[in-house]
């Protein structure tokens, strides 16, 4: 990243305020059906804010705004057929895309969707990054998987939609019935006479028409599709990979300020006192500016603090170690990882609220012959992304612009109106490119401290944050305690399932003394379990959040995940049955199971999908799972001592994920990880190329979550600083194969995003065992596997 580059877009943006801020919001029509109103704003808004591309003959590059708006002007104005897409007389067809590009390639993706639908040239099209602007688009929360699962059917219907009406108005130009042409890639054509007229042709009179019959509207066959569950390149696949990528900290404003912030070590903190007077010697600060005091819980506000603000970010950093703050560390300074770890373990040893029932656990367990307990742990972690948040603001004439690497632009609008107290159609979120997000950065605490700032300081502002920033002050997946016990009868299947869960819950960051997990979340992978058990009892425990809770790649399912593939794993062994073997049986006959009437207390949260469309279907559970069995070799040669294999799966985010991961346990304790294979059932997968990217990329942080990473608090502060002490997977750790079957399927999608992390803690875990006799219980595994030779061979004894 270049930090001193200016954006061409960015510059044109500043030189025009009015030009910058699309239309009211609140006049739009829903985004689900054809728009043909307000044409020149989305032109503004092309040159406002969006990163504009063009796909060519000499592959992808930026358009700047001049460019686009003269060879605009030389013809009629760009037709805005949809709030997705406009077609100029040009041929050129531009697609937006309203979710976030975090390397997930949904840039790519929802715009082939629509190219596809509408049977438009590819080479034409261009992609436009939406503003902030949910009435227009529709949810910009890129988050939970749920791009393509909800959107999927919106597009296809925006494509399809002025597909027809550009065969429309070919067949009126050319006096024929609209049955007797076709749209294909760019151009309609007379099927009879083999006459044809580009898109761009058309343009004039396709305007004029009225939107086609609801009938008229035909979504294309699986035999018809190009490109959809085929796949096609990424756009940023070439901006990504020579770093001419625009990142949040790339983008420059005449005028910019550059803002560091020190913020409460404590979550709750507030500054007592500030002197200032070495921190206003470093040549380049200008001001230093106190924050107001962050609110408790604060839900996506800013922490407070004090902010130095400079002409330059290295003078911005060094003003701020400058600094000397006295803090008040608030209720929360007593918090220690070590004590708060063995609180939760207590927590799931007693009942706690009901998250499923059927039948009655308890009873069977008391009565049970033989029966297997076990506890596991999983402490904070942090989303760890590449890029440490940043995000640049200007305020001019009660207008708010905000740039920022964020995932909810529309979150962070209505934040930062209410933040700023303005009319939030006064102010227009840009989204620049994320490198990572994990959910990080569905929070817009940051982009408010830029736009506070920015009003403070009557200039434009830009806040960076640090690794070390990032670690410390950010919001932490959460800390979490499992117990589970099961029954097993003489032929070692399970009757009986007790499961309880303590951990903060995520409504912790809006209320506070939430006093644990809400039921719906159990069902993110533990209430919703696809095993055919008579006596299930799923529980929630107290937990009170101590540190900012934050939504996290996977959420609670990571640590369901883990808990619950690992306890199978015991459970069959137990049983001495093929763990394989042992969980197909678990999952029973093949059926669908409407979980809303099968004992759960929160049955209307299913990922946001109701049961009807989404049931839990143990067939294709299942199925995933013999894939990598067989794919892998589990039932193969015995691998010798010090390498073994795991198998897990997890249904998530409406997804059936099923994994083998194959371990190498060095005598120091050293996990590699040389193979896995992974089968998704993830309904229809629009971009394969995409999803199998996911997976990998899903086992990759997994193992960091399951091997290696550990937010840890004492005294209220966390304890770890950079990735010196928070590890993440290094490239040389990363598996050399990664096999992934994608199960082909026209069913209604699924999420592709999330759930390839939940199964892969446990398969990690289930593989170190069979590798080593050492089970691991408590995460990161870290260095809990030093010396394990001896001590496998003393358990043995």
């Amino acid at each position: 990243m270049s930090a001193r580059r200016s954006l061409p877009w960015v510059s044109f943006a500043a030189s025009d305020a009015k030009a910058t801020v699309p239309r009211d919001a609140a006049s739009d029509e829903a985004c689900d059906g054809p728009i043909d109103t307000g044409r020149r704003d989305l032109v503004k808004l092309l040159g406002a804010g969006g990163l504009l591309f063009v796909t060519g003959p000499f592959g992808i590059r930026r358009l700047e705004a001049a460019e686009r708006l003269v060879s605009g002007a030389a013809a009629a104005e760009p037709w805005e057929a949809h709030a997705y897409i406009t077609l100029g007389e040009d041929g050129i067809v531009t697609l937006v895309c309203h979710r976030s590009e975090m390397g997930q390639g949904i840039r790519t993706t929802m715009p082939m969707i629509l190219a596809d639908e509408m049977e438009a040239d590819w080479t034409n099209c261009r992609v436009v990054q939406a503003v902030g602007d949910e009435p227009r688009y529709g949810s910009q929360n890129t988050d939970g998987s749920t791009s393509i699962r909800d959107f999927l059917s919106k597009y296809r219907e925006a494509g399809s939609t002025v597909r027809a009406l550009l065969e429309d108005a070919a067949a009126k130009e050319w006096g024929v019935s609209a049955s007797e042409v076709k749209a294909k890639n760019g151009e309609v054509v007379h099927l009879a006479s083999g006459r044809s007229k580009s898109f761009g042709a058309l343009v004039a009179t396709a305007r004029a028409l009225p939107m086609p019959a609801r009938e008229r509207v035909r979504i294309k066959t699986k035999a018809e599709r190009r490109w959809e569950g085929k796949g096609i390149t990424s756009i940023d696949l070439k901006p990504m990979t020579t770093g001419t990528a625009m990142y949040a900290a790339d983008v420059v404003l005449p005028g910019m300020k550059v803002a560091a912030i020190a913020r409460p070590a404590v979550w709750g903190g507030k500054v007592v006192s500030v002197d200032d007077s070495a921190a206003l010697k470093v040549p380049g600060v200008e001001k230093v500016i106190r924050l107001p005091d962050g609110p408790m819980p604060g839900a996506f506000l800013p922490l407070g603090g004090v902010a130095v603000v400079a002409t330059n970010t290295w003078a911005a950093i060094k003003g701020r170690d400058a600094l000397v703050v006295t803090w008040d560390d608030g209720p929360n300074k007593g918090y220690d990882s070590v004590s708060y770890k063995a609180a939760l373990l207590e927590s799931v040893r007693t009942p706690g609220r009901a998250g499923r029932t059927n039948g009655d656990a308890a009873a069977a367990l008391a009565s049970a012959s033989r029966k297997v307990s076990a506890e596991y742990y999983v402490p904070h972690l942090s989303h760890a992304q590449m890029e440490p948040v940043a995000a640049i603001a200007r305020v001019d004439g009660g207008k708010v612009d905000a740039w920022g690497c964020t995932q909810s632009p529309m979150d962070t609008r209505k934040t930062l109106a209410e933040f700023l107290k303005v009319d939030v159609a006064n102010v227009t979120v840009h989204v620049t490119l994320l490198g990572g997000g994990f959910g990080r950065k569905s929070k817009p605490d940051y982009v408010c401290e830029a736009a506070w700032l920015a009003r403070e300081v009557g200039a434009p502002v830009r806040v960076q944050w640090t690794r070390e920033d990032d670690l410390r002050h950010s919001y932490y997946h959460s800390v979490a305690a499992h117990r589970l016990e099961a029954a097993l009868d003489a032929s070692g299947k399970v009757t009986a399932w007790l499961h309880r869960s303590a951990y903060p819950a995520i409504s912790a960051t809006f209320a506070p003394n939430v006093p644990g997990p809400e039921p719906d979340e159990l069902t993110n992978g533990a209430s919703d379990i696809p095993f055919d058990i008579p006596n299930i009892s799923v529980e929630a425990c107290p937990a009170v959040a101590m540190a900012r809770i934050g939504w996290f790649r996977s959420v609670n399912a990571i640590h369901h995940g883990f808990a619950i593939g690992s306890f199978v794993d015991e459970l069959a062994r137990a049983a001495r049955q093929d763990t394989g073997d042992f969980l197909l049986q678990l999952m029973g006959s093949d059926r669908q199971v409407d979980l809303s009437k099968a004992g759960l207390v929160a049955p209307a949260s299913n990922y946001g999908a109701t049961w009807g469309d989404h049931p839990l279907d143990t067939a294709r559970a299942k199925r995933v799972v013999q894939i990598v069995m067989d794919k892998s070799g589990w039932k193969g040669a015995k691998l010798p001592r010090g390498r073994g294999r795991g198998i897990a799966i997890h249904r998530s985010f409406l997804s059936y994920v099923a994994m083998v991961v194959e371990v190498e346990v060095l005598p120091d304790g050293t996990v590699l990880v040389p193979r896995a294979t992974v089968a998704v059932d993830a309904g229809f997968v629009a971009n394969p190329d995409r999803a199998r990217a996911q997976m990998e990329g899903a086992l990759i942080m997994a193992m960091s979550n399951t091997l290696y990473s550990e937010v840890s608090f004492a005294q209220g502060k966390v304890v770890q600083s950079n990735f010196r002490d928070y590890q993440v997977t290094r490239m040389r750790a990363a598996p050399r194969v990664v096999d992934v079957t994608i199960v082909e399927s026209e069913g209604l999608p699924g999420g592709i995003g999330e759930p390839g992390v939940p199964p892969a803690g446990g398969a990690i875990a289930n593989a170190i065992f069979a590798a080593t006799g050492v089970r691991v219980r408590d995460l990161p595994v870290a260095k809990q596997l030093a010396g394990w030779p001896s001590r496998a061979a003393t358990e043995e004894e």
